[in-house]
């Protein structure tokens, strides 16, 4: 067995296969093996059939913005009033209207569903408390003036908090001036307002709120997401094993665990609806009509694709998921399907769901936070080896909607290592701008950078295959690498990233701030 099948996962057994002739014989014999090869129906009568559809997956961020104040009142020879701008409850009805005016427009702005609760006021720890007890998934705090208790007591670390304070965009507030020695520090050097850390003040900038607010949103959607795993969950190598045990306790992942059995079934199924078989292979005669995609495969092969992506659906929405992976998916997948799994994943993940091959929880969560935090499709890839600037990245499921909306080239191929099945590979937009992450195998700290593709080869290697230019210190990445699998997305990512993993305690180690590659 090569050395590559061993590395991803392809080639194992793990007591899961089923060689081809016994499924067969469990699932109907010659019947269902003459379907299988040629991807029509023998026998069924033919009925309308309706498309699954599975979870979206998509929930609302909920924020609650507070305005802390207090109105001082003048006393002579003493002082009396803090810093801040607001001294009137007529400031205080402005500074609400243009709260309420700048969350409006950052509401629209934003390419995830959040929802804005109406401004509350707080002018003292009571009210504070009250306040707290809310039902939202953010405090957005403005710190106008007030005491330290009035701040404290909207704080939970339970929650998301962040504060906002004014500077040059006026009126200016108090807390611009003591949010870190007295709210953070509690008047010493070190932190200690447990829910609320530096990152977490805004000064002035709307937009500094927003990519906060984006990068809390993927949270929300990654932070006890139910995945469905054929097969089994697993983690790649002897660093990985311990992956699917991570991914349930740290990212309180729902894993649900379908057996090949199952999926066996659901398969034979498939084939003898006669609706469904007409309208996969209608569909997959129109993807391949299309005029930026090339057929070098098997025709049969890709409708049988099309039927497998339809079982794949239906699994997911059987299970209320919006996520997929497949563990054996080539040695045992092939046998059932008479295709590969690479097309349905790449057409799944197009539909804005996640679907993931090889069932590597090491990668896999960085995937589904990744995937909500760009709001488009993510790219899970075997890495090489940095060189002069450039690394090569690679499989055989890229999505073709890398943006969310256009489809790239494809060239519908044969799974690389098996040269069997299909599998696309797409060509991925030339200078453009991509976040690729590398998560290591104990989820202790995760390497990022930001890159511009630079060429689409067509090595003998995984199909999809494309070379990043990597901005920053590319040999310190050489130096760093950890992990085996990588994600990869369209855009700038990093704030985002770097943020969200503060928040779950993880390590980040940005690439593309450590400095410019050595000459």
């Amino acid at each position: 067995m090569s050395e590559h099948h061993s590395c991803c996962g392809c080639g194992h057994d793990h007591g899961h296969n089923m060689a081809r002739r016994t499924f067969l014989a469990a699932v109907g014999g010659s019947t269902l093996g003459s379907a299988a090869l040629s991807g029509c129906v023998t026998a069924g009568a033919a009925k309308k059939t309706e498309r699954p559809r599975p979870a979206a997956g998509k929930k609302e961020l909920v924020v609650q913005p507070v305005l802390s104040y207090r109105i001082y009142r003048r006393a002579e020879k003493t002082s009396w009033r803090p810093w801040g701008a607001l001294h009137t409850e007529a400031d205080v009805d402005q500074e609400i209207g243009r709260i309420t005016k700048e969350l409006t427009e950052l509401a629209k702005q934003a390419e995830f569903p959040v929802k804005i609760l109406p401004v509350a006021k707080v002018t003292d720890p009571s009210q504070g408390a009250q306040v707290c007890k809310g039902n939202c998934d953010v405090m957005l705090i403005y710190g106008a003036n007030g005491d330290t208790g009035d701040m404290e007591s909207l704080i939970s670390p339970n929650r998301y908090n962040l504060v906002f304070v004014r500077h040059r965009n006026g009126p200016v507030s108090l807390w611009y001036e003591i949010a870190s020695p007295r709210l953070l520090r509690k008047m010493v050097d070190e932190l200690g307002q447990p829910g609320l850390l530096p990152c977490d003040v805004v000064v002035d900038s709307t937009d500094e709120i927003l990519w906060r607010l984006r990068a809390l949103y993927a949270l929300k959607n990654t932070v006890g997401s139910r995945i469905v795993a054929i097969g089994s969950a697993s983690g790649w190598g002897a660093g990985g094993q311990d992956a699917p045990r991570i991914a349930a306790e740290q990212w309180k992942m729902d894993i649900v665990t379908v057996p090949y059995a199952d999926l066996a079934k659901r398969i034979e199924s498939a084939r003898a609806d006669s609706g469904l078989v007409t309208r996969t292979e209608t569909e997959a005669a129109a993807y391949l009509a299309q005029s930026n995609v090339t057929l070098q495969a098997d025709k049969g092969a890709c409708m049988r694709a099309f039927l497998l992506t339809e079982v794949f659906r239906k699994l997911m929405s059987d299970h209320g998921a919006s996520a997929m992976t497949i563990c054996e998916c080539m040695s045992t997948i092939m046998p059932m399907s008479e295709t590969t799994a690479c097309m349905p994943l790449s057409l799944i993940n197009d539909e804005g769901l996640l679907a993931f091959c090889e069932s590597d929880f090491v990668v896999i969560p960085s995937g589904v936070l990744l995937n909500h935090i760009a709001a488009t499709p993510v790219f899970l890839n075997d890495p090489t080896y940095p060189h002069d600037g450039i690394i090569t990245l690679a499989h055989c499921t890229a999505p073709s909607k890398m943006d969310g909306k256009r489809s790239e080239k494809v060239t519908v191929l044969t799974h690389y290592e098996s040269d069997y099945g299909a599998a696309p590979k797409v060509d991925m937009r030339i200078g453009q701008p991509v976040t690729v992450i590398d998560p290591d195998f104990q989820s202790k700290r995760w390497i990022g950078f930001r890159g511009k593709i630079d060429a689409n080869p067509f090595l003998d290697i995984c199909r999809s295959q494309v070379d990043v230019a990597i901005e920053g210190d590319w040999e310190r990445l050489a130096e760093e690498m950890a992990g085996f699998h990588w994600m990869l997305s369209y855009g700038d990512h990093l704030k985002e990233l770097g943020y969200a993993l503060r928040k779950m305690n993880i390590g980040w180690l940005n690439i593309s701030e450590t400095g410019a590659a050595k000459a």
